[in-house]
């Protein structure tokens, strides 16, 4: 059975955000069961979890074979088991992955810099004069997305690994309405998100904050 880590508590804002999230739903996608192992944050600093985990995040994973971590590399070695996530053809294939790595470099970094301005951050002096350079960068990658987008359904003409891995990331900017006011990546993010695995995925995450059994 795949084990995945999970925290068992964060505040109400990050619920529907961790990153396991990412997996859980390439999990669901792939039709492969697993099971969570919930963390407190006093254990994700305890050296056998640092064995599993170097960085103390989540999640991590465990497949009584391989043990890994980071999602990125997580939903790659999940999407490797199906074809419902990474296609067989080989240029196909390829340019998924790519959109993963898209999604961790030209995307993540420059939402993360906006969100420890607007969210994070947002009572500090420095953080205001920040933030709208940051909204700038973003909206510059927002821009090239959406161009990709234009006139499609999905990033390679059906949904693989690079769109779950591209709508995580932009669900970050839920705290704004860059992605839900855009006419291209507001509806694109909705198709996502509509998906039954990633239903099921985010209520798997819900339920193992509340402590309470997922609907049937």
């Amino acid at each position: 059975m795949i084990t995945i880590s999970a925290f068992d508590w964060v505040p109400d804002m990050a619920r529907g955000q961790v990153r396991d999230l990412r997996v859980r739903w390439a999990l669901e996608e792939a039709g492969l069961p697993y099971r969570t192992k919930l963390i407190n944050h006093q254990e994700k600093l305890s050296e056998g979890y640092r064995e599993w985990q170097p960085f103390c995040q989540v999640p991590a994973y465990d497949d009584g074979e391989v043990r890994m971590f980071e999602s990125g590399a997580i939903v790659l070695h999940i999407g490797e088991k199906s074809e419902a996530l990474l296609p067989k053809e080989p240029a196909a294939r390829a340019r998924a992955m790519t959109w993963v790595m898209a999604a961790l470099n030209s995307l993540d970094p420059f939402i993360l810099w906006l969100m420890m301005t607007a969210v994070f951050n947002a009572d500090k002096p420095w953080a205001a004069e920040a933030r709208p350079e940051a909204e700038t960068y973003v909206k510059k990658r927002l821009a090239s997305l959406a161009h990709c987008l234009k006139g499609r359904e999905w990033l390679e003409g059906r949904f693989t690994v690079g769109d779950l891995m591209v709508a995580c990331t932009l669900r970050s900017l839920g705290f704004c309405d860059l992605v839900t006011g855009d006419p291209v990546l507001g509806p694109y993010l909705k198709r996502c998100e509509a998906r039954p695995a990633f239903q099921r995925a985010l209520a798997a995450q819900l339920a193992d904050f509340t402590g309470q059994p997922q609907a049937a």
